[in-house]
């Protein structure tokens, strides 16, 4: 090799470098991702092995348990049962989430495809979504007519308040985002393939309608949250504390015996409000504004 040569060092540049270093980077994030998750799902454990204790309990004393999950699209509703029911036995619980109704059903008593679902003694029964489609989703989409609408609203109260006087425990979870969180869920479906499955045609449509979606709210609100089947509001802005304190709210809905005093069972104010409570805050937004804007 004359002096005159090109040194041996002198390679191409290496069309992948960047991207490894990116990768690189990208490495710590990640990792410190991981193990924040990792964190949290450690911290719902003391609360699922307490869901564990409540399961038995309902076995060994013959009981009936039914609770809904409802809220918006993407609210966390999925992502929330999953993690009550994770470790449940499976022989005990059902996850009930019914599609469009077949045309025997819309021939049917509104309440029968539900009542077939219905636990017994000794079961929990976890409607992803239920009965209160009526109140809120179909008279949204024109999926039902005024009056059939109407029908649900005046005679749900009276099938909850049958269902609790003949011994099921009922309880009724309202999952709460905001527009701008709903929006951000929307898109990262839209981007992510591993989520776009999640991402339904009325989903789609969600954010047009959220006016309407909120004004139904206050009515459901208003009129089917009763002594005997209260609606529980949770703020599910941050999934890890709606999903913590669904937990406490489902725990402490019934008297199971003897409690780990180390496990905390007193649901965040900040998260966990009332159905009363949510109409006052409704109520005090639409004075001051003019209009509903939660």
């Amino acid at each position: 090799m004359s002096a005159q040569s090109e040194p041996f060092s002198a390679l191409p540049p290496n069309p992948f470098a960047d991207r490894v270093d990116h990768e690189v980077e990208r490495e710590p994030k990640l990792v410190r991702t991981a193990v924040r998750q990792l964190k949290k799902e450690e911290e719902l454990k003391p609360l699922q092995a307490e869901l564990l204790v409540l399961q038995r309990y309902l076995e060994e004393n013959n009981k009936r348990m039914i609770v809904l999950f409802e809220g918006r699209d993407a609210a966390g509703k999925g992502g929330t049962i999953r993690r009550v029911t994770r470790y449940m036995n499976e022989k005990h619980y059902r996850v009930v989430a019914l599609g469009k109704p077949t045309e025997e059903q819309r021939s049917q008593w509104f309440f029968q495809k539900y009542i077939a679902e219905f636990p017994t003694g000794g079961e929990m029964v976890l409607f992803d979504r239920s009965w209160y489609n009526r109140a809120m989703v179909e008279p949204v989409f024109n999926f039902c007519t005024e009056q059939e609408y109407k029908n649900f609203m005046r005679g749900v109260v009276g099938f909850e308040k049958d269902l609790v006087r003949q011994g099921t425990i009922l309880v009724k979870l309202y999952f709460s985002v905001t527009k701008r969180e709903q929006k951000r869920r929307f898109d990262r479906r839209r981007n992510d393939p591993l989520r776009q499955w999640k991402l339904s045609e009325i989903d789609v449509q969600a954010q047009e309608h959220w006016a309407d979606f909120t004004d139904r709210k206050y009515s459901m609100l208003k009129k089917t949250s009763t002594v005997e089947a209260p609606w529980t509001v949770i703020r599910s802005k941050n999934k890890h504390l709606a999903r913590m304190n669904a937990m406490r709210v489902i725990l402490n809905a019934v008297d199971y015996g003897e409690r780990n005093p180390e496990v905390n069972y007193v649901p965040d104010p900040s998260i966990v409000v009332s159905g009363a409570q949510e109409l006052a805050i409704m109520e005090a937004d639409r004075i001051r504004k003019g209009r509903f804007t939660k």
